[in-house]
């Protein structure tokens, strides 16, 4: 059998049994080949401030306005964003509950706030960085605010100028999924080094991280959702919920795409009998801003990189932390995992250098097989429910 011919999510956990019988019965030869995984890592830490920066500018430069039917077309907008706010909140409470930690591969440093004003005093000096020092450092924040303000300038410019720059920003998403093409190989050089320095229980550990993760998503698809639809229409939710879960959310489990699934979805909001003018509109934006499965994985990842790290996080930095995570989750890239390339932007709240936040995007990667397969699966079968929700309000 040819192992290139198979899936990533194969080719993973290949990787990973690979990689951990390596570093567990060889761990001289397993620690050279740990250079295969701080590679990838670095080619990770290279693109990722420049690809949220151009998503985010092109998203916003290339906004549409709403159609005919603006109402209910703002309406599931806000639920988007509220959902995703849900989403973040949910992983917040259950990382509280059951605190994960990282074992990271070297020493990982970083500084506790003492409290929510010096976070907003680190977050509004971050926010104003010079552009090129933010994409240099990996000042995740004062790339996001460059890019905000320069979508909304280049708002006004013509037609063929901001073509031009989704052309690029594609160009450099492309760049990424040539990078996590070549994940296999990353996973296989930092289980190999993370096996051979730290022991077998780093992978123990990787999978309780795994199970919380999911956990957090079940709770949001089977309980949140059909809280909020209920509220809205009124009756059962749970016929629609669970026939977006099988309609889409089992076909975005394998694809791993949301951008991948909207053909699915456009006929699955067509079959419910949704309006076409609403869900035209809705499922497209919802394939790119509605991402309660980011805003889990993000806020999870972060809040495991603090407990590593000993960092007390307090209420006030609890809820700050659950809107950094929904609003980045909405400028999440759509190739697989891309929710990852935001946790630098989270962990930065805690004073969580760039360096130790990449290490949390590798261990994201490892247990990336499980949880961006059901993250996924969430977003995408979520844009029917929320649809679906609001073309049956009143």
């Amino acid at each position: 059998m040819n192992i290139f011919k198979l899936g990533l999510i194969p080719q993973i956990l290949i990787a990973v049994v690979l990689g951990a019988l390596l570093g567990y019965y060889c761990p001289e030869l397993a620690t050279s080949l740990g250079i295969l995984g701080q590679l990838f890592v670095g080619m990770l830490k290279a693109v990722a401030p420049l690809l949220v920066m151009l998503l985010v500018m092109s998203a916003v430069a290339n906004r549409q306005s709403a159609g005919s039917d603006g109402r209910k077309t703002g309406a599931a907008l806000c639920l988007y964003l509220m959902g995703t706010m849900s989403a973040a909140m949910v992983a917040l409470g259950l990382s509280t509950l059951f605190p994960q930690t990282i074992l990271f591969d070297g020493a990982a440093e970083g500084s506790p706030p003492v409290a929510v004003s010096s976070v907003l005093v680190t977050v509004l000096f971050s926010l104003i960085d010079n552009p090129v020092n933010a994409l240099l450092t990996g000042n995740f924040l004062g790339c996001l605010t460059w890019a905000i303000l320069l979508g909304l300038s280049f708002r006004k410019a013509a037609a063929g100028f901001k073509d031009n720059l989704a052309t690029v920003a594609d160009g450099v998403s492309d760049i990424v999924r040539y990078i996590i093409r070549l994940a296999p190989i990353g996973i296989f050089g930092l289980v190999c080094s993370t096996v051979a320095t730290i022991g077998m229980q780093a992978l123990l550990g990787y999978a309780s991280l795994a199970g919380l993760l999911v956990a957090a998503m079940l709770v949001m698809a089977l309980v949140i959702n059909p809280i909020i639809v209920f509220l809205i229409i009124r009756r059962n939710p749970f016929p629609i919920v669970f026939e977006c879960l099988k309609d889409s959310g089992i076909t975005a489990f394998f694809t791993r795409s949301s951008a991948a699934n909207i053909p699915v979805n456009l006929a699955l909001a067509k079959r419910l009998g949704i309006s076409e003018e609403l869900y035209s509109v809705t499922i497209p934006v919802g394939a790119t801003v509605n991402m309660t499965g980011a805003a889990i994985t993000i806020t999870v990842l972060s809040m495991a990189a603090a407990n590593t790290l000993g960092i007390e996080v307090s209420l006030g930095t609890s809820f700050l932390l659950c809107a950094i995570a929904a609003l980045s989750a909405c400028g999440a890239s759509g190739v697989p995992s891309g929710s990852l390339l935001l946790i630098p932007l989270a962990c930065s709240l805690f004073g969580i250098s760039y360096d130790v936040a990449m290490q949390v995007v590798a261990v994201g990667f490892i247990i990336s097989v499980v949880q961006d397969s059901a993250e996924t699966a969430l977003n995408s079968s979520t844009d029917v429910v929320y649809t679906y929700a609001v073309d049956q309000m009143e």
